[in-house]
């Protein structure tokens, strides 16, 4: 399973958000063994930036555990604050090939 976070981030708090998104990721990998990534989207529109936060790979029977100590290090790092709006989460899996 594979989660897809994206939000929109008001440019004065990019930096700020910067380090506190790689922080707490740093943190989830040592927990988990989930390296997460962070992606922008080139440009702004209205004094805005739309960021996308990758996990891969979280196994089976981990997505819970997983999804749950992120949303505690996101409120403990006061994410929201600097974020516009809500975080929209999208869940992949793999497609499995038929032999």
């Amino acid at each position: 399973m594979d989660l897809y976070i994206y939000y929109r981030v008001p440019a004065a708090q990019t930096r700020q958000l910067h380090g506190k998104i790689k922080a707490l990721q740093a943190v989830l990998q040592g927990r988990f063994g989930i390296a997460g990534g962070l992606k922008r989207r080139p440009g702004e529109q209205d004094g805005l930036q739309t960021w996308m936060e990758v996990y891969e790979h979280i196994a089976p029977g981990q997505e819970e555990d997983f999804s749950r100590a992120l949303e505690r290090a996101l409120d403990d790092a006061g994410v929201a604050g600097l974020i516009e709006g809500p975080r929209h989460v999208e869940r992949f899996e793999d497609v499995a090939t038929c032999a």
